[in-house]
């Protein structure tokens, strides 16, 4: 047989342990448990023919002046906190709570059983819970350092710093020398430089962000670049962006994204960037890289860089012919008629020259006006 436990002897500051404790203060999690389902609280396993004898154990429990049940489920409280149960904890100061024993005579037994409940909702990260559960026991007793200790690190938690110190400084006045206080002080320091570095990283980044535009602009009215949106711009767009090729030179070479278009099959390609440097036939050379089975496709039979005829669209709603071997930066520059930009970027439709006539003739000015915004 195994040498029996030894009880519980509490030391100087240590709760004392209700009786149904006693006798296993130094057994496993498992055994504790198998013995706390022989308690009348937490019973989980008895038959229907002894549910009389279970409510009698329980009316047992509450024996006693109110104060002295109060202090028992505390106790057992304590017990389950120590063990990890939070929420049996949180359980059992509630119905400390429940008991109401005499604030007047009992404050402290009651500010002691809020903040042990804030204790548990700390751990189970329901910190407003905390914070109020910290503040009604602080009505019983102001100089509840535990309180003040967990009201501040809720706020920490919560990210509200300010509320946090504070807390704290209270806790302070009445314990100058809680090494807990002045650990959590130390946290809430590092977190202000934290936030404090992320807030100047971010303002950099925002105040770069903005001069980044401010040079794109600039640039764009030195071309005297004309952008017009569209009531609903194709998705691919969205994330698209014109960018100088020297992101600090406001004269760089402009890149932009280019939405190509066939309209004889209904059918689109996207480049993300073509430099104003570049040509018509540039992208032509590019995308008519296709296999074979591309162009034996119905429709396609007359795609080819030499044979396809670039358009671009005019800020009147009209079509306009450009060259092959004329670079964007030209073509966006004309006067007459002026070509501009359609939700920042180039958009060419490109037309076999047996079909240009045709499609031509179908092209509606004022349908195109009205896809603008």
């Amino acid at each position: 047989m195994s040498e029996k436990l030894k009880k519980y002897v509490p030391g100087p500051g240590d709760p004392a342990l209700p009786p149904q404790l006693s006798e296993f203060a130094n057994k496993t999690t498992d055994e504790v448990l198998e013995e706390l389902n022989k308690m009348p609280f937490f019973m989980t396993e008895m038959g229907n023919e002894e549910n009389d004898t279970l409510e009698a154990l329980k009316a047992m429990a509450y024996e006693g002046e109110p104060h002295e049940i109060a202090a028992n489920f505390k106790n057992q409280g304590n017990e389950m906190f120590k063990l990890k149960k939070f929420k049996d904890a949180r359980e059992l100061y509630t119905k400390a709570l429940e008991i109401k024993p005499d604030p007047k005579e009992h404050s402290e037994l009651l500010s002691i059983l809020l903040s042990n409940r804030a204790a548990c909702e700390l751990e189970l990260r329901n910190y407003r819970k905390c914070i109020n559960d910290c503040k009604k026991s602080l009505n019983h007793n102001s100089k509840s350092v535990k309180a003040y200790y967990r009201m501040a690190k809720a706020f920490c938690l919560l990210d509200k710093l300010d509320e946090a110190k504070s807390a704290l400084e209270f806790g302070m006045l009445i314990d100058n020398s809680n090494k807990s206080l002045y650990e959590l002080q130390k946290k809430i320091e590092n977190k202000e430089m934290e936030i404090l570095a992320k807030d100047t990283e971010k303002l950099k980044m925002q105040e770069e962000k903005h001069r980044k535009t401010e040079l794109l602009k600039a640039s764009m009215d030195l071309r005297a670049i004309t952008n017009v949106n569209s009531k609903a711009p194709a998705d691919i767009l969205k994330e698209a962006k014109i960018y100088l090729e020297e992101e600090n030179v406001v004269d760089s070479q402009m890149i932009y994204p280019a939405l190509i278009l066939y309209p004889t099959t209904d059918e689109f390609d996207f480049v993300a960037e073509v430099g104003e440097l570049s040509t018509p036939i540039d992208i032509l050379n590019m995308i008519m890289q296709r296999p074979q089975e591309y162009f034996d496709q119905l429709g396609h039979e007359n795609f080819s860089a030499k044979n396809m005829q670039p358009y671009m669209e005019t800020l009147t709603g009209g079509l306009v012919k450009v060259g092959k071997k004329i670079t964007f930066h030209n073509i966006l520059k004309t006067e007459k008629p002026v070509i501009p930009l359609f939700d920042n970027s180039l958009r060419i439709y490109f037309v076999p020259k047996q079909e240009s006539e045709s499609w031509l003739a179908k092209w509606d000015k004022t349908a195109a006006m009205e896809r603008r915004a």
